[in-house]
């Protein structure tokens, strides 16, 4: 046995054990996640319920568990949606108060924008007072309308968020010139000018205005009245219907074009319902640039600091207080850096910014409120040690022999440095860099108190100068998560989208740190290549 242990064969399967468990639990992770997230998107059979007692129901069986309490039988989770008629989207059903269940082929489940899902039967379609089609025939003609009135749904959207919002921006603008121009006393022609251009503009708001209340009412004619299985009747304009479909008369290949359709709509279009119905690409968006943005700002200042630390310091009782101090800044809980943020950034960087730059908006302050640049720059001071020790370790991996042969051929300290040692510690010093983007990608507690909203209603980047509004407030996967899964008023319904939004997030976290291994490989191997 000591021979055995002399011969570190078990220490080797101790290593390999512990290499299998983590690579196991990550899996297990990703399988969790997949299993609980993407089946959600599949058109699940919509049963009609009778109970012994009660009123019959339409649902989606969601669970199936034993009975509490070690009583025999099994009881089910059904998602009867309804949510406005029923008050709650899932009900638990005792399985022995079942008298009977089947699938209705004609039953129709429809989602909306607004109060989720609704589960019923066409009864008839309406345009203003006039019946259009009633009984079996209002469901094809219900087909055969809703694109023309989901169109009508898009220009209306168009109009107010567009033309509207761009208006309103022209406005705004202009409104604060006008303020500026008071502030300094400019000259009445000065005035003139700039009041007429705000007369314009809310003339050609009047215009527009009027234009989206005659889409408004158009919107509001045609209805499709729904026949719940109680024999209750919802009336919903169709307009208000994203999608609706017949799960029980589709076939393998129409519910793969449904779910692909809803899966692009998850990563395409914008939250409903509490953000627990439809997209997630403002916050996509919104963790991507923030990734980016504190990723251009950690990168120079972490090299810098530690290109200074490891090659013209004097080493001493000094720099190695520094790098104490610096590794223990890495342990720093993250909410810390978060207040920091809030102190420095927000109120006094950008307070300071407010008071130079933009006096005629206060006080309503412009960067000196939560956004994604100290969002940003908060997690690049987080996230600075990491990139600090990994870029020291390149710096210390180059050969001594490179340095020396630079300067031995005439070349000065900042010429080795840049054309020398730079280059050869850069595959070293992306690691740093993709450390740093795997960890600030996560973080949350910082971004609370720095600029994540639950709902951004504008993106950072858009087409109003000067394009990327960096005071923005903005929208995170991982808020997104917390938001959803814990601060949802329909928690049940919020779950599969908490499971989704993580593993979008592991994905595309996963994404760039691929797309900068690649490069980092790429640039070992070059630089590899050129020492021979």
């Amino acid at each position: 046995m000591l021979r055995l242990f002399r011969s570190g064969d078990p220490f080797v399967w101790l290593t390999a054990g512990a290499l299998g468990a983590s690579l196991l639990m990550v899996f297990g992770l990703l399988v969790l996640l997949g299993t609980q997230s993407l089946g959600f998107f599949w058109p699940s059979p919509l049963w009609e319920v009778r109970l012994v007692e009660g009123k019959p129901f339409l649902g989606e069986i969601r669970q199936r568990e034993a009975m509490p309490g070690g009583a025999e039988g099994e009881r089910l989770q059904f998602q009867v949606a309804n949510r406005d008629v029923y008050g709650l989207d899932f009900r638990w059903v005792d399985g022995s108060q079942i008298a009977a269940m089947e699938e209705p082929r004609d039953a129709l489940v429809f989602e909306r924008r607004e109060w989720g899902k609704l589960f019923g039967f066409v009864d008839r379609l309406s345009d203003g007072d006039r019946t259009v089609a009633q009984g079996p025939e209002a469901w094809p003609a219900l087909q055969q309308r809703l694109p023309a009135a989901q169109d009508l749904a898009r220009r209306i959207d168009r109009l107010e968020k567009s033309e509207i919002g761009g208006i309103n921006h022209e406005l705004e603008t202009a409104r604060l010139e006008m303020r500026g121009l008071e502030r300094r006393g400019a000259d009445d022609a000065a005035v003139s000018t700039v009041e007429a251009r705000i007369a314009a503009l809310e003339a050609e708001y009047e215009t527009m205005r009027a234009q989206l209340d005659a889409l408004t009412a158009e919107s509001e004619r045609e209805r499709v009245a729904v026949r719940l299985a109680d024999g209750r009747e919802v009336e919903v304009g169709l307009t208000q219907i994203v999608r609706v479909y017949a799960p029980n008369q589709m076939g393998v290949a129409a519910k793969s074009r449904l779910y692909a359709g809803r899966l692009w709509e998850f990563v395409s279009a914008d939250p409903r319902e509490s953000n627990t119905e439809g997209g997630v690409f403002p916050a996509i968006f919104g963790t991507v640039m923030m990734v980016m943005i504190m990723s251009i700002s950690v990168v120079p200042f972490g090299v810098l600091a530690a290109l200074y630390l490891r090659e013209y310091a004097r080493q001493g009782a000094l720099v190695r207080g520094v790098r104490v101090a610096v590794n223990n800044l890495a342990g720093v809980p993250s909410i810390v850096f978060g207040v920091f943020g809030l102190g420095f950034f927000v109120y006094t960087v950008g307070g300071s910014l407010d008071a130079l730059f933009f006096p005629d908006r206060l006080p309503t302050p412009t960067f000196g409120t939560g956004g994604i640049l100290w969002a940003s720059l908060t997690l690049a001071l987080l996230t600075v040690p990491v990139v600090v020790v990994a870029t020291e370790e390149a710096l210390a991996a180059v050969p001594k022999e490179n340095r020396e042969g630079s300067l031995a051929l005439g070349a000065t300290k900042l010429q080795t440095m840049w054309k020398v040692v730079l280059p050869n510690a850069l595959p070293g010093i992306l690691t740093g860099m993709i450390l740093a983007m795997a960890r600030g990608a996560g973080e949350v507690a910082p971004l609370m108190i720095t600029g994540v909203v639950k709902l951004a209603p504008d993106l950072p980047l858009d087409g109003h100068w000067p394009f990327l509004h960096l005071e923005r407030k903005f929208m995170h996967l991982g808020f997104h998560i917390y938001d959803v899964g814990f601060q949802s008023p329909n928690v049940e319904a919020a779950k599969p989208m908490v499971y989704a939004t993580a593993l979008l997030l592991v994905g595309i976290i996963l994404i760039l740190n691929l797309t900068a291994m690649m490069l980092r490989n790429r640039l070992r191997r070059r630089f590899t290549g050129a020492a021979f």
